[in-house]
């Protein structure tokens, strides 16, 4: 009998744990080698897991939505054809603890199942009554946090080994955290409110209690949708968010993609949209003013020399921000690419935590859907996010070689910039918006 052990991976060296998102196959299922096997998530990407090798699926050990640690045995196969017709049948689908067992029978019955908690090891138990033995896994689990999580602990002035947190073997996640400070575990979120005109014995705000009202529909956040929530917070909490809007005519641009489309698609393969044209010139932008390609850490200014472009990509269950890495050794094909592998592999959950990380600036595109402009919340640790609003023909007027001035049909869209104001003054903000404005408007013939 040949019996293979199907482990949650390890998508990054900080991450410690997965959620299984769902299964993709059922027991007694065939699986083909690097076949779709089942979903998780993690702090850093939603991915589809490949079968490490071809067989049945004779055993689910982990149920969706359950969190467990990396390494942990999920599922078992089976290479076997004429063993795994026997053990699909008898073998769990299942295991919430090492004492609880769902049966195929429990598991295709109509009622919904609860999966249940994973059980803590012994150690684990040992540790969350007398502490973690230093160097211990539960040890190394608890500080080896997320580097989100340890920079806001840091800039906190909390202890992240004094805390109990709910992940694996007590290890503090984002939701930790974030509910330690709003609790008041943190000085500065302890701080007592100043009298002020507006409430003059101070004030306070507890946030109101939602009830589901009758024929409402209650959903648990998915776990991208509640880390898009904590960063989201995070960021208006961390960075002096300003915004500055810019009308850019891309009738040139226009132009040179109409142009340039058929032949470039011919020979690359590859869709060619604005966006790489508008990515290059922006790249262009940052190696002009460098602070909008910069990190705030504590007191100092720390200047990238790498130019890495997040760009917004929206999910049908969320949103998510892969980096083209060192954009500015790329050619307009190579930024092309580079954008249209990692919108493909976004959309078909093939990212790896690698290529959702080290972003420099970032740039999001909701024009595709109609808005004019917007004003995005900053990625953190960046300065700075591009807003890319609809591309629409706009009657503008227009100055002649002489001088006459006409009204004609342009290109153009609303590109805004949102930049955190403690390390980015207006006149850089708008200086860079206004070095991107002029590339795109005055780009030749033959692209950039």
């Amino acid at each position: 009998m040949a019996r293979i052990d199907v482990v949650m991976p390890q998508m990054g060296e900080s991450i410690a744990e997965g959620t299984m998102s769902r299964w993709l196959k059922q027991v007694g299922d065939s699986v083909k080698r690097d076949e779709p096997l089942f979903e998780i998530s993690t702090d850093k990407v939603d991915a589809e897991i490949p079968s490490p090798a071809a067989g049945i699926l004779v055993e689910i050990l982990v149920a969706d939505g359950q969190t467990v640690p990396v390494q942990e045995i999920v599922a078992r196969l089976e290479t076997d054809a004429s063993v795994a017709a026997t053990a699909a049948l008898t073998a769990p689908v299942a295991r919430g603890t090492s004492d609880a067992v769902v049966s195929p029978a429990t598991a295709a019955s109509d009622a919904p199942a609860k999966p249940a908690a994973v059980a803590p090891s012994a150690g684990a138990a040992s540790a969350s009554s007398n502490g973690p033995a230093a160097g211990s896994f539960e040890d190394r689990i608890r500080t080896k946090s997320s580097p989100l999580v340890r920079k806001i602990a840091a800039e906190h002035g909390i202890a992240l080994a004094g805390m109990q947190g709910s992940g694996v073997a007590g290890r503090v996640t984002k939701k930790d955290i974030l509910q330690a400070l709003e609790s008041g575990v943190a000085p500065a979120a302890a701080a007592t409110p100043q009298p002020s005109m507006y409430a003059p014995g101070g004030f306070g705000f507890d946030p109101p209690v939602v009830r589901a009202w009758p024929g409402d529909v209650v959903e648990p956040m998915s776990k991208i949708r509640r880390l898009t929530a904590g960063h989201m917070v995070y960021s208006k909490q961390t960075s002096a968010h300003v915004t500055t809007f810019f009308e850019v005519d891309l009738t040139k641009v226009a132009r040179l993609r109409q142009r340039m489309r058929g032949d470039f698609e011919a020979q690359y393969g590859e869709k060619l949209t604005f966006l790489p044209f508008i990515t290059q010139a922006v790249v262009q932008a940052l190696r002009k003013f460098p602070v909008l390609n910069a990190a705030v850490r504590g007191s100092d200014i720390v200047f990238r020399k790498q130019y890495n472009i997040g760009i917004a990509v929206a999910l049908d269950w969320g949103l998510i921000v892969p980096v083209v890495k060192q954009a500015d050794t790329l050619s307009l094909v190579g930024i092309t690419r580079g954008i249209n592998d990692l919108a493909t592999r976004a959309r078909s959950k093939k990212l790896k935590p690698e290529d959702v990380q080290d972003a420099t600036f970032t740039i999001t595109n909701p024009g595709v859907f109609g808005s004019i402009m917007g004003t995005p919340v900053i990625p953190q640790p960046t300065v700075a996010i591009l807003c890319l609003g609809a591309i629409e023909k706009r009657p503008k007027v227009v100055t002649g070689p002489d001088g006459e001035e006409t009204i004609a049909i342009r290109t153009c869209a609303y590109f805004s910039l949102a930049f955190d104001h403690r390390i980015v003054d207006g006149s850089d903000a708008d200086q860079f918006m206004a070095f991107l404005k002029r590339q795109l408007e005055t780009i030749s013939d033959s692209g950039t």
